[in-house]
């Protein structure tokens, strides 16, 4: 009996792109009993496996949250194998805002000790004692009125790429610090204020609201569905955007263009950015923004340090990840000293305040033609293959390489390999090469610059 992944990522890719279906991206959560979390976990597996089910799923004597893709074919069928529990029959599956047939690779379903880590011990506790949910209309009002407090409930890389108007974004790392920070600075406010709180998906506004309801608040709220749920609402019924920016997300996309603000800034120089990426460096990934000028520069590296690192042979690079403590410098996400600009900007208080700048707006987009995308990306000569499927290409030719996570990447061809040759032009159904200074997905574009 299978209960485990027998394909690696890159050829779960190969077979996704071979199949040509399209993928829808979801997330949902429950909170109820489960008396055999392991039992739960191997059933799931084994029916989502056949629907051909990947995510990233954790299941817990209190619930199960889930972040998944599968086959928009295969979507009823899935909705039956999760209605089979009666604590899952009507549950609301919040669709991503941005797909990609590449959102997961692996279909990964973890036991652990709560679906939301939140370091608490307190038998008292009632989990499910929640506040009042809002959709999106009431949400907006409730905004607006100045005996509200709204409390961004995600850690301090999420919220600096978007964030509702008038947020109190806490400086946190994870969930189970937010709790005991946010009830001591609004601890004088627990009977004359409205306490309303969001997040991603609703999960852990979920687990909040019945935190803060537990410890005295009186009047507790919560964005119901979180921010995709209030995204799909917001369009559906033509209201205004309170948050702006990008959502993070858990997948490699990194985050879904909610509103063209851009609210955060390169991590390396300041420049205006949104674009979350990870450190090349196979022995960092340190998860930070990077500009496409300081990505060119730095060769997708978050230091100088890593940049020499990745340019040793492999051999070298392995005794250096065998001999270093990397969990640190990987988890501390967007924290980093190597990270010159956030570094100098580091806010020391608990809570992070709006600063008084204006939005910026995304660039004018440039003329372009399709040409083709991304089939592979080879990490050690820092390579990347793409199959040409529309017009042309030629050495001195400005392209553009553009994806949800890698941004949009401008670059002139100094030389190229076409069919393993080198050669001057790229034609419909060639497969070409080039080297970059970022690292490429297979659900990446491929376009020529027009003059």
């Amino acid at each position: 009996m299978q209960l485990y992944n027998t394909l690696s990522a890159e050829e779960r890719a190969i077979m996704i792109d071979d199949a040509g279906k399209q993928r829808l991206t979801l997330s949902f959560y429950a909170y109820a009993q489960i008396s055999d979390p392991t039992q739960f976990r191997n059933e799931l597996f084994l029916a989502w496996n056949t629907l051909e089910v990947l995510g990233r799923i954790y299941v817990a004597s209190e619930g199960i949250n889930a972040q998944l893709s599968l086959p928009a074919d295969n979507f009823y069928a899935f909705k039956d194998s999760i209605e089979v529990y009666d604590f899952m029959k009507g549950i609301r599956l919040n669709i991503a805002v941005e797909q990609d047939d590449h959102s997961f690779l692996k279909l990964t379903v973890k036991v652990r000790d709560k679906i939301v880590a939140d370091g608490l011990v307190d038998e008292t506790f009632d989990v499910t004692n929640i506040g009042i949910h809002l959709k999106a209309k009431e949400f907006n009002e409730l905004l607006e009125d100045p005996n509200t407090i709204v409390v961004d409930m995600r850690n301090h890389y999420e919220s600096e790429i978007g964030h509702f108007t008038k947020a109190i974004k806490p400086d946190v790392d994870t969930f189970r610090e937010s709790l005991p920070i946010i009830e001591e600075q609004l601890s004088e406010h627990k009977q004359d204020k409205k306490l309303l709180m969001y997040c991603t998906g609703g999960i852990r506004c979920e687990k909040a609201s019945a935190y803060f309801k537990h410890k005295g608040f009186e009047n507790v709220y919560q964005l119901e569905g979180g921010i995709i749920e209030y995204t799909r609402q917001v369009k559906a019924e033509g209201l205004e955007s309170k948050f702006i920016g990008k959502n993070f997300v858990f997948d490699h996309r990194l985050g879904e263009r909610i509103t063209d603000d851009i609210v955060s800034q390169c991590h390396q120089c300041g420049k205006p950015c949104d674009v979350h990426t990870n450190c090349v460096n196979e022995g960092c990934h340190l998860l930070f923004i990077q500009c496409e000028e300081c990505a060119t520069a730095m060769e997708g590296c978050c230091s100088a340090e890593c940049v020499s690192v990745i340019h040793l042979p492999e051999e070298e690079q392995k005794a250096i990840r065998r001999g270093i403590k990397n969990g640190n410098k990987i988890f501390k996400k967007g924290k980093s000293d190597v990270l010159t600009f956030k570094n100098s900007e580091e806010t020391h208080g608990v809570f992070i305040a709006d600063k008084p700048k204006i939005a910026i707006k995304k660039e004018q987009k440039v003329k372009k033609i399709y040409i083709g995308k991304g089939t592979h990306f080879f990490p050690k000569p820092s390579i990347g293959q793409f199959l040409i499927e529309e017009n042309e290409i030629k050495i001195g030719d400005t392209i553009l390489i553009k994806g949800t996570t890698t941004g949009e990447q401008k670059l002139v061809i100094e030389e190229m390999l076409v069919n393993d040759l080198a050669q001057e032009k790229a034609v419909s159904g060639d497969t070409c090469t080039f080297k970059l200074p970022f690292r490429i997905r297979l659900s990446d574009k491929l376009y020529k610059i027009l003059d």
